[in-house]
């Protein structure tokens, strides 16, 4: 392990939400309410909504009737990124998922995979003593776990407290991870059949500042946004919107 090896740099975003795609915004929410204990925050005329858990994490869902679900695992569909929750009680609680909907996926020795109703994959992962069941971190898959690390933490201002045998963290506390994968398949987003299933909202104070500090990280501009929102991509191609 590699404890602190980068400083804090001093960032120019802060996490808003974790963003879903899903066809059914209503019945995933319903699912993720029920399973993270969290609360309603927003509900869009567009269809979006907004959940808060109780450890502050925002998570959100937006339409998108036509999407094609990860096939996890493998890269033909690939998940791109996952939700990470703790559990006191791993057998437990994917009991609980399943019931709600879930499936599950893969069991190992202290997580195990599971699929929400939409198909995107999520961890539990076990934690002795936690209250409940919260929300680690986000994870992303990638091919170069250090290389997206130290973007992230760049444009958060987070420090990179792990980074060792193809994982990295950033600390924080909401904590985004990246783990190396063989024959990674970036999304191509707005390309239907290479479809984005979760991206980040980054909050930012001016949307001109952010985006020249984005480019300039390494980001890419991709098609979409609006006056209050711009859509980029991270050197690894997940998509990611900076929302003013």
């Amino acid at each position: 392990m590699t404890e602190s090896t980068t400083p804090a740099p001093e960032g120019f975003g802060r996490l808003d939400a974790v963003v879903l795609d899903v066809p059914d915004p209503k019945a995933s929410a319903a699912f993720w309410q029920a399973l993270a204990e969290a609360t309603v925050e927003q509900e869009e005329s567009d269809g979006w909504l907004t959940l808060g858990t109780p450890d502050g994490w925002s998570i959100a869902f937006q339409p998108a009737p036509d999407l094609v679900p990860p096939q996890w695992p493998g890269q033909d569909h690939p998940q791109q990124l996952h939700l990470d929750l703790n559990v006191p009680d791993v057998a437990a609680a994917t009991e609980r998922a399943v019931s709600l909907g879930a499936t599950l996926l893969r069991e190992s020795e202290t997580w195990n995979t599971l699929a929400d109703p939409a198909g995107h994959p999520f961890d539990l992962c076990a934690a002795e003593g936690n209250q409940g069941t919260t929300v680690f971190g986000v994870t992303f898959d990638c091919p170069d776990a250090s290389g997206l690390a130290r973007f992230w933490s760049q444009v958060l201002g987070e420090e990179v407290t792990y980074d060792a045998d193809g994982m990295a963290m950033l600390g924080g506390d909401r904590a985004l991870l990246f783990q190396a994968v063989e024959n990674y398949n970036p999304p191509a987003w707005p390309d239907p059949a290479r479809p984005q299933q979760l991206h980040l909202d980054i909050q930012v104070h001016d949307l001109d500042a952010g985006e020249a500090a984005a480019l300039e990280l390494g980001a890419t501009r991709l098609p979409g946004g609006a006056d209050g929102f711009r859509v980029f991509a991270d050197p690894a191609g997940h998509p990611f919107c900076l929302v003013r």
